[in-house]
């Protein structure tokens, strides 16, 4: 995702025109890449002291992380980056959040607004932090020189230290804060030659870890206040439905139901613990209009999807005549497939804190966009921006869930604390079922796809229509992200293939939809990566080319995707014999800019049942900061990727969601669970790119082209229970 606020950040100052500075307070070195826009006089008032980096007095090092944790492994990559430049002991380094303030903390590349996502918190902030690090290690190498009077070139900073070493003399960072402060830093101090990194690329522990093993992490179900009520919230079971009446007499009767309020998006129950609210909700006798409600199964709207695939949509890219190639092709390829409504169903539920108090609201969630989060909770409240402060804490997976455009749940607890009307904190829980009935889903959609090959076998024309509702339209984000009619995020993966096809026409129709959509990990890419690889795949079939070396001929242009096919032809037995019932598959797409591929292994028993034995994976992934992060992110990607392509699906019948919790959403279990062998590329890119989703396209479509090189059967319609398959 590029500039997606850029038509408000006129006034933005891009990267460069950043300015360095330094400060001293109690003995701590702070470094801050402050905007321009921040005047010396609005920088002094702050409450924060340093942007991205602090040094104490005892050695220790605070990293500020403008990006926060669901799991990815943010904290330690960030920390790493400001490790490696600084010259750090790595021991030393901790991580605490920034606070909602875009105007220090924006993702570069959303233009004026701070968030995490579209897999880009170590691509945007990877120079920022280098060069937080190279000012602070330039202050302290001249504070050393001046002490040992000698050349600052003389000098090298390693392990928290500052070592002279023709003369032996060292003097650690923190002996060094208070005059490293008054060091005058340039605008652009040097980097660090890549040839002497020391962290980059080797395996170091995460910083989360610890915690979260030792229970110590907090979440927002950790945070505990005086007087705080815990609330559920009876939303209308139907989307556009609305609140007709609601009577709460049974309700609260029940021991601990403190209170019943109606609010903007149902009718909010109040009780001293989560127990107590939740058997009060079940008391409520509420009426729901659904004059303006999805009434519809999942067939009829599927139905209604397929129907619009028969005609063409707006116009998305065309090279050539595709029509006319096609009419004149003997044989032609010709699939529509269909993708269901996803949940993300993260581990930890939603919820969320909000306490209004002495003219402030304190929030503290899992904050994935605390722009949004702030400048909702201050429209509600009426509070001025500066006056909303969010506490952000560790969140239990989010795959896109937290990161709504109307900040969802955090808005909703702060709705009620508001209309409390007092300030009484309130903890607001969804439950799993909240989550999985209420909608947000990666939305349903179709794909109509014709091709034919030409005489050498190569794809010759091919015709290509999407059909699928806008996550972006009415979001902050369309005036960037939506051109004509498109929104990108439902193309991306085809209107940008890299595959040559000298005739292409891809078109796409934007339905409207009461369901409410959103980004799933890895957005568009999850279908379109399935059908592009697909395809290709059914195409190598017909040239009578085997399938990994018919990509690699295909993309000989692209040296990235070259170079992870040539690794997974190297390192996945690609080609060896394999036993009775056994297949392969492959698969390569780019996505977040990386370009991952897998080689799947299946087999299949006496009596059906198809077991996922092993994956082999390659990923370009620019520099490749911390292996273990990704290779975690790649694991993870397989088992998200896998089990959506497996068993999940969201169905409606006569508007009511048909599930509501892991039996009956269930993700792939521990003994489905294939081995997986992540291979990191060398890369051509100096700076890292993407790696919290690039992982998940390109494992359904692998897998499901080992099936078909098993069963013969083409696989077009999502979940592969729909087709009948059984998994061991």
């Amino acid at each position: 995702m590029k500039n997606l606020f850029a038509s408000k950040n006129s006034g933005q100052p891009q990267p460069t025109r950043r300015q360095f500075m330094l400060s001293a307070a109690a003995g701590v070195l702070t470094v801050s890449l402050a905007p321009s826009i921040v005047s010396g006089a609005a920088k002094a008032a702050s409450p924060y002291a340093a942007d991205f980096l602090e040094v104490a007095a005892d050695g220790t090092i605070t990293v500020i992380a403008k990006h926060f944790e669901m799991g990815q492994g943010t904290t330690t990559g960030l920390a790493t980056v400001v490790a490696e430049e600084l010259g750090a002991d790595w021991n030393k380094v901790s991580v605490r959040w920034a606070p909602a303030d875009a105007s220090r903390y924006n993702n570069l590349f959303w233009g004026p607004a701070q968030g995490t996502g579209g897999s880009s918190a170590m691509a945007n902030s990877y120079m920022q932090l280098r060069k937080a690090g190279a000012a602070a290690r330039f202050a302290f190498l001249e504070a050393a020189a001046k002490r040992f009077g000698v050349p600052s070139s003389e000098l090298v900073a390693e392990d928290s230290m500052v070592k002279h070493k023709p003369s032996g003399k060292n003097i650690s960072f923190g002996d060094l804060t208070t005059d490293a402060a008054n060091v005058k830093v340039p605008s652009e101090p040097p980097l660090k030659d890549s040839k002497s990194f020391k962290l980059f690329g080797k395996h170091i522990a995460r910083q989360d870890s610890d915690a979260k093993t030792d229970g110590s992490a907090i979440f927002a179900q950790d945070v505990k206040l005086p007087g705080m009520l815990k609330a559920v919230i009876a939303h209308s079971p139907y989307f556009g439905g609305t609140l007709k009446s609601f009577d709460a007499t049974e309700a609260l009767k029940v021991q601990g139901v403190v209170k019943v309020i109606e609010t903007s998006r149902g009718v909010a129950v109040l009780a001293r613990d989560t127990w107590a609210a939740m058997q009060g909700r079940e008391m409520l006798d509420i009426q729901w209009d659904t004059s303006g409600a999805e009434l519809r199964s999942s067939p009829e709207i599927m139905d209604e999807y397929l129907k619009v695939a028969e005609t063409k949509g707006t116009k998305v890219r065309q090279e050539g005549n595709a029509a006319t190639k096609l009419a004149e092709a003997d044989d032609r390829i010709e699939a529509t497939y269909q993708f269901p409504f996803l949940a993300h169903a993260p581990m930890e539920a939603l919820n969320a804190v909000a306490h209004i108090h002495d003219g402030k609201c304190e929030i503290w969630a899992g904050s994935q966009f605390p722009t949004i989060e702030q400048a909702t909770a201050a429209a509600i409240t009426g509070l001025p921006l500066e006056k909303v402060e969010i506490h952000t804490v560790y969140a239990g997976g989010s795959f896109g869930r937290r990161a709504t455009p109307n900040a969802d749940y955090i808005a909703e607890a702060v709705e009620i604390a508001h209309r409390l009307g007092d300030s009484t904190p309130v903890h607001l829980v969804w439950s799993r079922e909240d989550d999985i009935r209420g909608g947000r889903y990666r939305p349903v959609a179709v794909h109509k796809v014709s091709a034919s090959v030409g005489a050498d076998g190569m794809p010759e024309a091919w015709e290509h229509t999407i059909v699928t509702q806008s996550i972006l339209k009415g979001t902050p984000f369309e005036p960037v992200l939506v051109k004509d009619g498109i929104d990108s995020t439902s193309v991306e993966g085809v209107g940008d293939t890299p595959y040559p096809i000298p005739n292409l026409d891809v078109s796409l129709h934007s339905v409207e939809s009461k369901v409410p959509g959103l980004w799933w990990r890895s957005v568009g890419h999850t279908h379109t990566g399935y059908v592009m690889e697909t395809m290709i795949d059914a195409c190598a079939k017909k040239a009578g080319v085997d399938a990994l070396d018919y990509r690699i001929k295909l993309l000989k242009d692209h040296k990235r995707h070259s170079d992870v096919l040539a690794e997974l032809k190297a390192k996945s037995r690609w080609g060896k014999p394999l036993g009775k019932n056994k297949a392969r598959g492959v698969a390569v797409h780019e996505s977040f800019g990386t370009v991952v591929g897998h080689v799947v292994e299946i087999s299949r028993d006496g009596d059906g049942y198809i077991s996922i034995d092993h994956v082999t994976s390659a990923v370009d992934c620019g520099l490749a900061v911390n292996p273990d992060v990704i290779e975690a992110q790649v694991q993870s990607s397989v088992v998200y990727g896998l089990s959506a392509v497996m068993q999940l699906q969201i169905t409606l019948d006569e508007g009511l969601v048909e599930q509501d919790n892991f039996p009956s959403y269930e993700p792939m279990r521990i003994s489905q669970m294939p081995e997986v062998e992540v291979h990191i590329v060398k890369s051509s890119v100096p700076t890292p790119t993407g790696i919290g989703e690039p992982g998940v396209p390109p494992i359904g479509p692998a897998f499901v082209n080992a099936l078909t090189n098993l069963t013969g059967e083409t696989y077009t319609k999502l979940p592969l229970a729909e087709h009948g398959v059984d998994f061991a």
